[in-house]
């Protein structure tokens, strides 16, 4: 790993393409998250499929950058290809607690009604 940054943009014909020093880990990675390789003249050509939705590309685009930053990569992300974080109005999971699960008696003075 070297101090070149790898960079994660949208192309001039709008595919999402890697730029920069990739080397055979960060290849994997790259491929873990849906990039295809195609050998150039030049080198390596590194992109997602195309004509997938833009959503799938942010997706797959925002989780490469994910796991290579995890993996001590210097990424650069296109805030194009950032996807966006959850609505802060939708509602969130309840969590259970320890003392939702137990069981509890009655209070005094309940009676419980007796099947016929």
């Amino acid at each position: 790993m070297n101090g070149e940054p790898i960079r994660i943009i949208r192309g001039r014909g709008g595919q999402v393409e890697v730029e920069g020093a990739v080397d055979a880990l960060a290849a994997s990675v790259l491929a873990r998250a849906g990039f295809d390789t195609y050998p150039t003249l030049r080198g390596v050509w590194i992109r997602l499929p195309f004509d997938l939705g833009r959503t799938w590309e942010n997706e797959h685009a925002s989780w490469a950058a994910e796991m290579l930053t995890a993996a001590r990569y210097h990424v650069d992300l296109d805030q194009d290809l950032r996807v966006a974080p959850p609505s802060a109005s939708a509602p969130s999971a309840q969590r259970r607690t320890k003392a939702a699960m137990t069981v509890q008696t009655a209070p005094p003075g309940t009676s419980r009604r007796q099947r016929r």
